[in-house]
């Protein structure tokens, strides 16, 4: 029999009060329950935390782990950012426990930490995207400085992004490299996720192996 640990977060004390969101998270589990899980099942406990995704510290997470572990059962949330936003909490959780998310129920725990690191690398887009909005409205009728100025900044700003989009590829591609894939076959696994390069293209095995130098330099 499949056996089940039902996990819920709500992020404040007035929603754990008023019921805002638990009511959507319950009802995603129920819908996994009814038209995906192996039959018959059973749910042995329920534990739900009433703070910020943020918190590191989640009691009733740790003792849903705990009992999930104890009874080899898997861990149910609603929704991947139930357990956290953050990719390297998520890594560190699915390492104790095996996951099943509601609204992605074919996914494994290692498809997880894929789909979580590139729900980071989105959120931190957004956040430079937005920034660069402002600075560029903020720069708007202002005197650069000259050509040599224009030029260094543009090479600055190239390292840059070209860094930071190093450091995104590898927090997808180091686990794919730590489990023994080959890098034709990350490669793959990329292009297949429509993971596009810097430029927009399809990843080639010697790209991936310049991201992993440029983390290992």
């Amino acid at each position: 029999m499949k056996r089940y640990v039902i996990y819920t977060r709500v992020s404040t004390a007035e929603q754990g009060k008023s019921g805002l969101g638990l009511e959507a998270q319950l009802r995603d589990i129920d819908l996994y329950l009814q038209n995906f899980s192996e039959t018959p099942w059973k749910i042995i406990g329920e534990f739900q935390d009433v703070q910020s995704g943020k918190a590191a510290d989640r009691p009733e997470l740790m003792k849903a782990l705990q009992l999930a572990r104890k009874e080899k059962a898997e861990l149910l949330v609603a929704k991947l950012d139930r357990l956290s936003r953050d990719v390297e909490f998520i890594a560190r959780t699915i390492k104790q426990a095996t996951i099943r998310v509601a609204s992605m129920p074919h996914a494994d725990n290692f498809q997880l930490h894929i789909y979580a690191a590139l729900a980071e690398q989105e959120r931190e887009f957004i956040s430079k995207r937005t920034k660069a909005a402002l600075q560029a409205a903020k720069e708007r009728g202002r005197q650069l400085g000259g050509l040599r100025d224009k030029t260094m900044k543009r090479n600055k700003a190239i390292q840059d992004k070209a860094r930071a989009e190093a450091d995104r590829a590898m927090k997808i591609v180091g686990p794919l490299r730590n489990a023994g894939q080959t890098l034709s076959s990350i490669a793959e696994t990329l292009n297949d996720m429509n993971v596009a390069t810097s430029r927009g293209g399809q990843w080639t095995p010697m790209q991936v192996k310049r991201v992993l130098d440029r983390a290992a330099a």
